[in-house]
């Protein structure tokens, strides 16, 4: 256990992203009655005039004396994010990072201040299933079943509570195709034995319950699901690119410093006719779903994320190299590398 908490301290000192590439297309033999699957790899006027202004300025400057974060608000712009209009739904692809806006510490009642998701959908509301139609040999109800399960993962894996507190995510693993060893068979050994070839964050969001604990039911998410038909007939592919927000606070009782993470995950789940194909009904194969994390420690594998606060040491030669990237950047393709990098915001 020692040696544990001393790898973390070591990983945990300045906000970094770590970066997981998984392309995956893995079946056990005979699984199907069809062919086998192909593989496919995958990356913000007069004296009375007066007279009121004068009134009015003193009890402005009275409010000020009670509430000062009001003005500071108005001299930085916080209080024009926080009055901002939620963003539309992502229909495509973004050509560019979000603006910038006001670079702001988090609170506990505002812990998306200075961030662009404070304009971001809440949970599972951010995660929209299109409308689905017959395509690739498949009904419209069993493309719609399909959407509708991988927004079931998507929640089970990243939004549900029980999951982001470090319990064992049941309600994904029901939906993951059983037959696929180097996936879910590499999540359950995961979860009991974590390690760096088999960590359960690569599919769930997970914060260990004795570090750190996400800030009442806040999580913001943002992106877009969408299908296609495969190559076969009888197969429908969908295709999901989601970014979720955390924000934290330390485990102890009265905790008040926020940290926020994010992580994005890229899915590509397939759903086959069972008339065509030998699957487990009602549950999905993974092809591939690489992600990034930002403000998560690269190099600790124990099934967690673990950030780091504004408030914690810094030791030299720990920090990540390379040019910072902006983790609320949606316009790019998940990189297909492995690593670790810096990030220029949370």
């Amino acid at each position: 256990m020692a040696g544990n908490d001393g790898e973390r301290a070591r990983a945990q000192k300045k906000p970094w992203f770590r970066r997981e590439a998984e392309a995956v297309r893995h079946e056990p033999p005979g699984w199907r009655t069809g062919p086998a699957w192909q593989e496919m790899h995958g990356r913000r006027r007069g004296g009375k005039v007066k007279a009121g202004i004068a009134v009015v300025g003193i009890a402005a400057l009275a409010l000020v004396v009670l509430r000062p974060e009001l003005l500071i608000d108005r001299v930085t712009g916080a209080d024009e994010q926080r009055d901002a209009k939620p963003l539309a739904a992502e229909t495509g692809r973004p050509t560019a990072p979000p603006e910038a806006v006001v670079a702001d510490q988090p609170t506990v009642k505002e812990p998306f201040r200075g961030s662009p998701a404070a304009q971001w959908a809440d949970g599972a509301a951010g995660i929209e299933v299109p409308e689905a139609k017959a395509v690739g040999g498949m009904t419209k109800q069993q493309v719609a079943d399909a959407l509708r399960r991988t927004k079931e993962l998507l929640v089970a894996a990243n939004v549900d509570p029980r999951t982001l507190r470090g319990e064992r995510p049941e309600a994904a693993l029901r939906l993951l195709e059983p037959r696929q060893a180097e996936v879910h068979g590499m999540l359950v050994k995961g979860l009991a034995a974590p390690g760096k070839k088999q960590d359960p964050v690569q599919m769930f969001t997970r914060f260990d319950p004795a570090e750190v604990r996400v800030l009442g039911d806040a999580v913001k998410t943002r992106g877009r699901m969408w299908f296609e038909a495969a190559e076969r007939p009888g197969e429908v592919v969908v295709k999901a690119d989601y970014s979720f927000v955390y924000p934290l606070v330390r485990a102890k009782k009265g905790s008040e410093e926020v940290a926020r993470t994010i992580v994005r995950r890229q899915l590509t789940v397939a759903v086959n006719d069972p008339r065509r194909y030998e699957v487990t009904k009602g549950t999905l194969a993974v092809i591939e779903y690489p992600n990034e994390m930002a403000n998560s420690a690269c190099d600790v594998h124990d099934g967690f994320l673990h950030p780091t606060f504004p408030s914690d040491a810094r030791t030299p030669g720990t920090a990540p190299s390379g040019p910072a990237e902006d983790p609320y950047d949606r316009s790019t393709e998940l990189s297909s590398d492995e690593g670790c990098g810096q990030v220029s915001r949370t």
